[in-house]
């Protein structure tokens, strides 16, 4: 095999322009089907990104010959069903994030593809784009010395969605496994991990303080790596104003960064504050397309896996287990 044709269950807005591109434009890749359960709007897609085929069931895409390895960019609550019938019909999996609804489903879908050896990959893209693999060279070239804790913030006003009424799956705990913190704030918990190594132990508080909507809305933490450095976190998306900031604190110096804005990483070492403007690419997934690719074809590896976003999965479910656990006793 010199090129891997891929399918698209679920070609809703993540997959216009931030994931669906990435895979007719990396190399050795291309796009052959997309499924959406509205066959028009599957057909619409089909026909605006020049996408050979289209269909409004799942079984019919991932039976279909032609499609060598399925994309699922469904919301979490469909993870664990697609991945499985994906497995069964020895097509390998590339899963959005976060990789599905608690650490349980997750097991399962590592197991189901372990059973019937196909590979499978989480979305967590941020451990393949340029800025960030340019925090991961600082690190490593010691520009910081030995890093001892690590700040995370990440607050935002409240999005429209919030205040109407209007049923938005990110914020219905049933589909998307909780809040934002599951659906924005597990991609900076995914990157510590890929910088630092699991997280061994998190703790943390979260509550809904705005009421308005079913899902946490804030949420602090404390969490402890495997290698000894501690760090916090704070999420809130019912304030003011927004705020974006990671800081990795060294001996020697500080990296801050933004997780999802374009601001420069920044290095403060030795009295000097250095700047690096690093663009994200025009879809921020094709870099993470192309790792998976490179591993289906044996010339390279996916930093991605299931096993890296089921660490990531345990982090999340052990901040929010304390909120969810006191709704379900009301």
């Amino acid at each position: 095999m010199d090129k891997i044709r891929w399918g698209i269950i679920g070609c809703g807005d993540v997959t216009e322009k931030k994931s669906g591109p990435g895979f007719i434009k990396a190399e050795h890749s291309g796009l052959t089907a997309v499924m959406r359960r509205d066959g028009a709007k599957a057909k619409d897609y089909a026909e605006r990104h020049g996408v050979p085929r289209w269909y409004s069931e799942a079984d019919d895409l991932i039976n279909d010959k032609e499609v060598d390895a399925v994309y699922i960019a469904t919301p979490p609550a469909f993870h664990l069903q697609y991945t499985v019938q994906a497995a069964k019909a020895g097509k390998p999996v590339y899963v959005e994030k976060p990789m599905a609804l608690n650490v349980s489903e997750c097991l399962r879908m590592i197991e189901t593809c372990r059973l019937h050896s196909v590979p499978l990959f989480v979305a967590y893209y941020r451990r393949a784009l340029p800025r960030f693999l340019k925090i991961k060279q600082l690190l490593e070239s010691g520009a910081i010395g030995t890093v001892r804790n690590i700040q995370t913030t990440l607050h935002t006003a409240p999005r429209p969605p919030d205040f109407s009424q209007e049923y938005h799956w990110r914020i219905d705990p049933s589909i998307s496994g909780g809040g934002y913190l599951m659906d924005m704030g597990s991609h900076t918990l995914d990157f510590l991990d890929f910088l630092f190594g699991p997280i061994a132990e998190a703790h943390g508080f979260a509550a809904n303080l705005a009421g308005l909507y079913p899902a946490e809305d804030t949420v602090s933490a404390s969490f402890r790596f495997e290698s000894g450095i501690l760090g916090t976190g704070s999420w809130s998306f019912t304030v003011g104003e927004d705020q974006d900031s990671t800081e990795i604190i060294g001996t020697t110096g500080i990296i801050r960064f933004a997780s999802f804005n374009e601001s420069p990483v920044t290095l403060q070492s030795a009295g000097k504050l250095t700047d690096f403007n690093i663009p994200y690419p025009p879809h921020v997934q094709q870099p993470l397309i192309q790792t998976v690719v490179n591993d289906l074809l044996g010339t390279g590896k996916c930093p991605s896996t299931g096993e890296s976003a089921l660490r990531t999965a345990r982090v999340t479910e052990q901040l929010l287990s304390g909120y969810y656990a006191q709704k379900k006793s009301r």
